[in-house]
């Protein structure tokens, strides 16, 4: 009998082909015939999976979505303390290892890529907005987050300093390294945190 394809796991390994391609090439390099090479296909091979190159892109850059929210889930699931969830999950979004780093330096080049193609990918919309504004109602639904706090504009400091430390952790690796990300994020989630929590906690370490 001849040996049965899974569709679905070679559509990832095209995917994870292309983000090869584009680490080493950049969006440039990113053609139908590169990516094939890569992929160890025909260009008749990938056309079979992926009719267009837009099309094979926008599934890439999805399957990165896709892995990212899986380790977040992973963690979502796990019996901790609110606060230590909360930092585990930004770090999570925050590139801090060889696997995480090359996610985001596809992302960023497929979103300038996708700037002006607003009709193939919004890669703008990633859903890291809503998730921080998840993230800070969870501190406030758990009596964490300081009294009148403004939901909105906490969610909106904290999109900014995770943004803000995944650019640089990209460009600058050693200097912004994991230790000094997780630093950063624990020193922030402390300062918007009750100083009532704080003290409970500094006291039973």
């Amino acid at each position: 009998m001849p040996k049965q394809i899974d569709h679905e796991k070679r559509r990832k390994q095209i995917a994870e082909a292309t983000w090869r391609v584009i680490l080493e090439r950049g969006m440039e390099g990113a053609s139908a015939r590169n990516i094939a090479k890569e992929a160890g296909l025909s260009l008749g091979a990938l056309r079979h999976y992926f009719s267009t190159q837009d099309e094979l892109l926008v599934f890439a850059m999805k399957l990165v979505q896709e892995k990212v929210r899986a380790r977040i889930n992973n963690i979502a699931i796990k019996d901790l303390p609110p606060k230590e969830t909360v930092l585990h999950i930004l770090l999570e979004i925050v590139p801090t290892n060889e696997e995480t780093i090359r996610e985001m330096e596809v992302w960023f080049a497929f979103t300038v890529y996708a700037k002006h193609k607003k009709d193939m990918f919004d890669a703008n919309h990633d859903g890291i907005y809503s998730g921080m504004q998840n993230l800070i109602a969870y501190l406030d639904e758990c009596s964490l987050l300081k009294q009148n706090a403004d939901k909105d504009i906490e969610a909106e400091r904290l999109y900014a300093l995770i943004d803000g430390l995944a650019l640089h952790a990209m460009l600058d690796p050693v200097r912004v390294n994991k230790d000094r990300i997780k630093r950063a994020i624990m020193q922030h989630v402390e300062s918007i945190c009750t100083e009532k929590i704080r003290e409970t906690e500094e006291r039973n370490p």
